[in-house]
């Protein structure tokens, strides 16, 4: 943080968080670290209980991953943790979550984008035999680009099936390459992929849909055998329609007065207001090194939300103590905001211009009263905030979205999405377009 006296200086505070919990508690919480394949057992074998005695356990590639994530976002450079997360991750897909319920966001564009990396970023991964193609083995998946392992052929009730694959390869694919945490989740996309006729099945587990009657399109078993339909190798061959619209089209996404409505604006316009886009263009970004433009954007859309939430509350009921306390909630994101993105030496600082970054140290050093003046101070931080995320909206749209719409990497699954069409928008001279007001204007 600046110094109050002297902005100039940083003063660097250190904090130690130790945790005390009892052994059935820290049991629990390995035993998810281990179904949400953050943790394996080190011997290569699948083990799915966790156990304190007698086994040794790793950090999977998706743990490393996630591990990696948290170190960069928070500042931490220790050497140990360097060491372990080397200098390769898996390309993990990173999915959206829902900011009040936590559930994963699951329109079709989304899973059309998910299914494309679950069939394989380089083409089938087909296996020779049925036995390796069922195989529980752990290191199928570390670079997270391989897809889903198929057997290139499975006789099933006297008919012969080229490249199918099980239910549990499916779900052990998505815990593997994606950041779901949770096998629900994994049978929630792997149901879409069937109801969306990108995969059908060719052999159903009709037991475990007995014990199970909501697994009725897809059931995670190593007896229920898929394969690709047609839909599913035309999505992969860039035969989808072309021109798909944005899931939210038409909603606001560049909020900042005087930004110039160019077709990069635009274009950037599509892709925050389309989740599978985001999805893409968040992939892109970390590889370019400046992923947290895109996180600080979004971070600051949830705040101003939440924030405006908390201040009519407690301008409402001003004496009320909860409305307060949900204003001091408030005020610590404020400052979660500004210490991991905009504060000088950040661990994801942003670049900014330089009166901009002087403006919010010098407020976010002030004092902070502990009554309703808060709503004051929030008010000067939000608008701050605002500035800096318009800021980074027209960054992100001159230099990130040009270079995201050039990749080789992306060029097939954007072909789906007509950016070509999009042209600067003309409005009358002096009028800024509903579109690109500030969202501290609108109510």
């Amino acid at each position: 943080m600046p110094d109050p006296k002297d902005p100039s200086r940083i003063v660097t505070t250190t904090t130690t968080t130790t945790f005390s919990m009892a052994k059935d508690m820290a049991r629990s919480i390995c035993q998810r670290f281990l179904e949400a394949r953050f943790i394996e057992s080190a011997d290569g074998k699948l083990q799915p209980i966790y156990t304190m005695k007698g086994s040794v356990w790793q950090l999977t590639p998706k743990g490393i991953s996630i591990l990696d994530r948290f170190c960069s976002r928070n500042g931490i450079q220790q050497k140990q943790v360097a060491e372990l997360i080397g200098s390769s991750l898996p390309q993990l897909v990173s999915l959206e979550r829902d900011g009040q319920s936590d559930k994963l966001l699951t329109d079709r564009g989304t899973i059309e984008v998910i299914f494309r990396r679950f069939i394989g970023a380089h083409g089938l991964n087909v296996k020779t035999s049925v036995s390796a193609a069922d195989s529980d083995s752990l290191n199928d998946y570390k670079d997270g680009l391989t897809g889903v392992k198929m057997a290139a052929e499975r006789k099933i009730n006297g008919r012969t099936f080229k490249d199918t694959f099980t239910g549990k390869a499916a779900t052990d694919w998505l815990m593997d390459c994606s950041t779901t945490v949770d096998r629900r989740e994994t049978i929630e996309i792997a149901s879409l992929f069937v109801e969306y006729e990108l995969m059908e099945s060719v052999q159903q587990d009709r037991a475990h849909m007995a014990q199970n009657p909501g697994h009725n399109l897809f059931q995670p078993t190593k007896h229920a055998i898929y394969q690709v339909t047609a839909k599913g190798r035309d999505l992969l061959n860039g035969a989808a329609s072309r021109g798909r619209p944005s899931e939210s089209e038409g909603t606001s996404a560049s909020k900042a007065v005087g930004i110039a409505r160019d077709s990069n604006t635009q274009r950037l316009d599509k892709i925050l207001n389309d989740p599978a886009l985001r999805l893409l263009f968040r992939e892109n970004l970390r590889e370019t090194h400046c992923e947290e433009n895109l996180s600080f954007y979004i971070d600051v859309d949830e705040f101003v939300r939440q924030c405006r939430q908390a201040t009519r509350a407690a301008t409402k009921n001003p004496n009320n103590a909860a409305s307060l306390d949900g204003i001091k909630e408030i005020m610590a994101q404020a400052y979660g905001i500004y210490n991991a993105f905009l504060a000088p030496g950040s661990p994801c600082e942003l670049n900014i211009d330089h009166q901009l970054r002087n403006n919010l140290a010098t407020r976010m050093t002030k004092a902070v009263g502990q009554d309703v003046t808060m709503i004051d101070t929030l008010h000067e931080v939000t608008a701050l905030f605002e500035d800096a995320q318009n800021a980074v909206f027209k960054l992100m749209a001159s230099d990130s979205v040009p270079k995201f719409l050039r990749s080789p990497k992306y060029e097939q699954t954007l072909k789906n999405y007509d950016f070509d069409a999009i042209t600067p928008a003309t409005h009358t001279p002096g009028r800024v377009p509903e579109r690109s007001q500030s969202r501290s204007n609108r109510k």
